[in-house]
């Protein structure tokens, strides 16, 4: 819904409030065309005939262009992945991307990365302060997740000790058979998912804390990254 980035979003979706000078979707399509990705699905919600739109007026970038439409229900973060699961059929493992992320991270890379290590989900984490915390351990396993506000902790297992601390970074890359593998549906977030599947299937984390990283969810942090920007091009 774009919430945190109200007023800008009551007339538009969250994917299409400016970053840089253009839509933040533009800025991330354009990203993912420069690392060589050629087919995408982008799930629709708030204002989704806007998106439709926008895609339609830039004859989707030159690129194949999928459309998940939620706009009767917004499925969170797991409900859109069971929606989409058409779109994970093949050979090759697929990014996830929130729209609202801005980097400068090597997707190729972290496909490498996973493709190596087999992993079903290969997530992008980064040591920075947040209020929930995806833990590891010292692999870089998926552990469990911590609410350092509230003082929650889930585990994969058992309560472990020794574990590292990271801030999920909202890309990863999951193979094929993931979304089988997740047996709910309707609406509902993804974390708890991952806790439960890395209990049979390798779940990992990949840290990237060199170069930028940037969540476009506020006013505030999207001014931010617009004055980071301004100075490596300054």
């Amino acid at each position: 819904m774009g919430s945190r980035l109200a007023p800008l979003t009551n007339n538009k979706p969250k994917a299409l409030v400016e970053f840089n000078g253009r839509p933040m979707l533009q800025e991330l399509i354009v990203r993912l065309k420069k690392q060589g990705f050629d087919e995408l699905l982008i799930n629709i919600h708030h204002f989704g005939d806007k998106v439709l739109e926008f895609l339609e007026e830039n004859n989707n970038f030159g690129i194949d262009i999928s459309v998940s439409d939620e706009r009767e229900l917004l499925l969170d973060t797991g409900g859109a992945i069971v929606k989409a699961a058409g779109f994970f059929k093949g050979n090759e493992p697929v990014l996830v991307h929130n729209v609202d992320i801005y980097s400068d991270f090597d997707f190729s890379g972290l496909i490498k990365i996973h493709k190596e290590s087999k992993a079903l989900v290969t997530l992008a984490v980064r040591n920075r302060v947040t209020s929930r915390k995806l833990l590891f351990d010292e692999r870089l396993r998926l552990t469990g997740w911590r609410n350092i506000k509230t003082g929650e902790y889930k585990w994969v297992d058992k309560q472990s000790a020794g574990y590292k601390e990271r801030a999920y970074s909202g890309i990863y890359v999951a193979s094929p058979d993931y979304p089988e593998q997740i047996k709910m549906s309707g609406s509902f977030p993804i974390v708890a998912q991952w806790l439960r599947l890395a209990k049979t299937n390798l779940i990992k984390g990949v840290e990237h804390n060199e170069g930028h990283w940037f969540d476009l969810g506020s006013v505030e942090k999207i001014a931010e990254a617009e004055r980071f920007i301004a100075g490596l091009e300054g």
